[in-house]
């Protein structure tokens, strides 16, 4: 894993950035916020799921997540190009009437062109979800029990005075669950089908908190991973290369460094 070069502002064409489940417990403002400072992208898409819009009584909002949206704002005023794409938690923010940030143009996928070229697909990724995951109230139960999970993982913390960007035995647990329910029913290989029956040479997803960059068959397969537990994202450089970059925290005072991924499995 090598550590970038972040004096200043890291410069790329395109930010990827999906799960920030914003309102929710497990949301890492403070993380996003910083890492979204340090990065000035052309263009940037919301994968899916950048609300939490699930459990409206149970909505953890302060100044962190006001500030996130304050800054997208600004960068779009500034000319940089904003696409967002909704995902399961944040669908109701496709009705016109119920967005929560009107200037934003919401779609359920889009077609983004590499400086080299290429056509890939990007959506959030519940669309190929299997079809346990496509109960409404089974995923929707599974959101209710994460947010106890960190509920009880907050509470610990306080009591033994550890770090919010520590990771824990409950975030090591909830991890490796998301990385089972990802894995085991061959929701990338679905995905990429439903790219190439398209006429793409790749697609970019969320959805399932697992970071991941790869060549398939000739396809391109890029998750963004998530804002809750894995802190990562996909940028596009201006040559058409992707990668996949992880906000590391490096200390108990929040410094971090920008660190770049090899290609996953």
């Amino acid at each position: 894993m090598q550590t970038l070069d972040f004096s200043g502002q890291t410069r790329i064409r395109t930010l990827f950035i999906s799960d920030l489940h914003l309102g929710a417990r497990g949301c890492r403002a403070s993380e996003i916020l910083a890492f979204l400072e340090r990065t000035q992208a052309e263009m940037i898409y919301l994968v899916g799921d950048i609300f939490d819009l699930w459990h409206g009584a149970t909505i953890y909002w302060d100044e962190r997540h006001d500030s996130i949206l304050d800054l997208l704002l600004r960068r779009q005023a500034q000319g940089v190009e904003l696409a967002y794409i909704h995902g399961n938690h944040d669908a109701p923010n496709a009705d016109p009437a119920r967005r929560w940030v009107p200037e934003w143009t919401i779609c359920e996928r889009t077609t983004h062109v590499l400086a080299d070229g290429q056509r890939m697909l990007v959506l959030h990724g519940d669309q190929c979800d299997g079809r346990l995951l496509k109960w409404s109230a089974m995923t929707r139960a599974g959101s209710l029990l994460d947010g106890t999970m960190r509920r009880i993982d907050g509470w610990l913390r306080r009591r033994l005075g550890r770090a919010e960007h520590e990771r824990s035995l409950i975030q090591a647990c909830i991890a490796a669950v998301n990385s089972v329910l990802s894995s085991g029913d061959g929701l990338a290989d679905r995905l990429l089908a439903l790219a190439d029956q398209s006429g793409h040479d790749g697609v970019i997803c969320g959805h399932f908190h697992r970071p991941a960059l790869r060549e398939s068959n000739g396809m391109t397969y890029a998750n963004c991973g998530d804002w809750m537990d894995s802190l990562t994202a996909l940028v596009e450089t201006h040559d058409g290369t992707l990668q996949l970059l992880e906000w590391a925290p490096q200390s108990r005072t929040h410094s971090v460094a920008l660190t770049q991924k090899a290609l996953l499995c």
